[in-house]
Formats: C-alpha cells, structure tokens, sequence
C-alpha cells in the first residue's frame, strides 16, 4: 500500500493500529484500510494514500461553497481527493466521496503546483472541497500552509466529524470553513450517515469559541427526514444559543441522488419557510440554496434591513456596504471577512488541469 505517514493513530495492545483522526477510531491489520478507504495500515504504521492526488480542479465563486461572507464575488479555486468518513445516504458528491477506485484521482499537484495554479487564475482562496478534507488532514494542511505563504486563503468544507486533537491542527491551517449539520437529531446522524452529531455540534462550538476561522452552516433540507418546522425551529435556536446571532445558516435544497433517489427534490417554499424560522429565532444572516431565489440569497442589514448584498444566484447585483463593512444607510457592522469593494468573478465556472511540472489549462 502507497502512501504517506499519517498523523494520528496508536497501536493496540493486539497488533491493530488505530486510526485517531476520527470518532471512528477504525482499528485495522496489516493491508486493511479505514471505513474512508484512503487512510490505510502499511507494514506496522498508518498511510494516507491520497496524498498530492484530486479528483480534480476548478475556480468557482466563494459563494457556491457557499460562503456569503467571506470576500464576496472572488473566485476560489476548489479541489478534493476522493472517499469519506461519513456514509451520507443522500450525498450529492457521491462519485467522488464515495469513490473507491484512484483512476478518479486523475490529477497530481503538490503544494506549491496548487499555490500556483490559485496563482494562475486569479484566486484568492483555494477551498478544500466535493469531499471532507479531514480525511486527507496532512495533505490539506501541507497546501494550506503553502497558500498561506502566497496570501491565498484557505477553505474548508466539511462535515465537521474528528477528534479533539487533529480538530485543533486542522482548523489552525484554515481562514475559513463552512461546515455541513446534516440535521438536528441523533437519530438521522445515525441511520442516514452512520455519525454522531454530539460530535457535529462540538466542532461548532469550537470554531466559534477557540478559533479565529471565519464559518458559516449549511443544512441540507430532505423531504420527511429533517424538514419539520420543529427540527429547524430547535437547530436555529441552538446556534443562536451557543454560536450567536451572526454566523451566516444556508438551508440548501436536495435533490434525489445516491441512495435516496426516491426522495423528492426539496420545495423552494420548504426552504423559505425554514429561513422565516431562523430569522424569528434571532439569525441574522439566513439564506436559501440550490433555488432560484433572489431574495433568500441576499443579505440584509440587521439594524435597518437594507439590502447590502444582493445576490442573483452567484452573480452580485448589490453592495451597499462602506469601505469598512457597514450599511450606508445606517452604520450597522455587517459581519464577515469583507473588502472595500467586491470581486467581479460572478457565476462563472472555470474546470482547470494541473499536469506534472506545474503546468496549467483549461478544460
């Protein structure tokens, strides 16, 4: 088995090696790999097989990862590996989070390749993405500190599932994260992604509390599992509880896919009745995702309710923020990372190759 060592794991009193990087804790035997498929036991230690390989490059806009807040309208360059720690019944990235054969790994980039095809493209952050960086801890560590080097930031989107430990090293590399809570009861985490939301909840709550990384939520709303007005009414409170008015919620529309292609796709009025919940609970920054909706998509100040960002999709239509991130009309902090003035990349999508020695094309 290929690969590089890996950081965080421990050998059993039995032989096993545990993986520590996750509540998985997968303990394994000479060849085995953990339920990620790409972190695996070589002779008497532990592998990360994926090292310096993606499922492939391209520069989206910050807002589809999605980051409202976060230099709004630049473009990020976005790339992931391939397998997963979770078993998300309904994953909307299953080809490649689920992927258990390395011909999907078609491209090989260090991380000076990557800081320079951000380099490239005019990117001003490199989002590690499509599946959960955690389970490639010690290659997107490795490409963040690179990126940091350059002053491109980088950005996580993840499940938020790991340990104490490799949780502080991984969120220390990051600028900015948004992390997915699936859902709001035990049950769901368990039955539709073999989790622990307890887990979930307290990576949140450490973002929040013992990190300076910038975090916004999404919530993938599907038809009868986490829908309820009551499931949203109490996952909005408890971020109002424990996190606060301001970090950004995205409730995002699913649509049939994996192993839940019997599910209808989610409403648009589902999702805009969710943000009504959210606002009424104290959340100020509430939006809606995968629909078409200009107004569930913008932000709005909270002290006078002017709309500072407006937003078409991916597409800016906007901006009445001052150079120092407040509403023109009333001086009203707008939270977030936010510049003087913002990005022009729009909605545009640009699929990119990073071949050996450095080189960068189209696609």
């Amino acid at each position: 088995m290929s690969g590089v060592p890996a950081r965080y794991w421990h050998t059993l009193e039995d032989g096993r090696v545990q993986c520590d990087l996750c509540p998985r804790l997968c303990k394994l035997r000479s060849g085995q790999r953990g339920l990620c498929f790409v972190r695996g036991r070589r002779g008497d230690e532990l592998v990360l097989t994926t090292y310096g390989r993606s499922s492939g490059f391209c520069v989206d806009p910050i807002e589809k990862k999605p980051l409202n807040h976060f230099l709004p309208g630049t473009p990020v360059l976005s790339f992931g590996t391939a397998g997963c720690n979770l078993t998300c019944k309904f994953c909307q990235n299953w080809d490649i989070s689920k992927a258990r054969e390395f011909d999907r790994l078609q491209d090989c980039a260090s991380p000076q390749d990557i800081v320079r095809a951000a380099q490239a493209t005019g990117s001003r952050s490199a989002a590690f993405t499509y599946n959960d960086p955690v389970i490639f801890l010690e290659y997107a560590v490795d490409v963040a500190a690179a990126c940091r080097e350059a002053g491109i930031c980088p950005v996580a989107v993840t499940a938020g599932y790991m340990t104490d430990r490799p949780r502080e090293e991984f969120f220390a590399a990051m600028d900015a994260a948004n992390v997915d809570l699936k859902a709001f009861t035990v049950g769901f985490y368990k039955t539709l992604c073999s989790a622990e939301l307890a887990t979930v909840l307290e990576t949140l709550k450490y973002l929040k509390h013992e990190t300076d990384v910038w975090f916004e939520i999404t919530t993938l709303l599907i038809p009868g599992h986490n829908d309820t007005t009551r499931e949203i009414a109490a996952l909005s409170e408890w971020i109002m509880d424990n996190l606060g008015p301001s970090v950004p919620l995205h409730f995002s529309g699913f649509h049939p896919d994996w192993k839940m292609r019997d599910i209808p796709s989610t409403p648009s009025s589902t999702l805009q009745d969710a943000r009504d919940i959210a606002l009424k609970a104290g959340l100020r920054y509430v939006y809606t995702g995968n629909v078409h909706d200009e107004a569930g998509q913008s932000t709005y100040c909270h002290g006078c309710n002017t709309r500072l960002i407006g937003r078409d999709w991916y597409e800016l239509t906007d901006w009445n923020l001052t150079a120092e991130g407040c509403c023109v009309n009333c001086a009203e902090t707008c939270a977030g990372v936010l510049e003087a003035h913002p990005g022009d990349w729009g909605q545009r999508r640009l699929p990119v190759r990073i071949d050996t020695g450095s080189r960068l094309s189209g696609m």
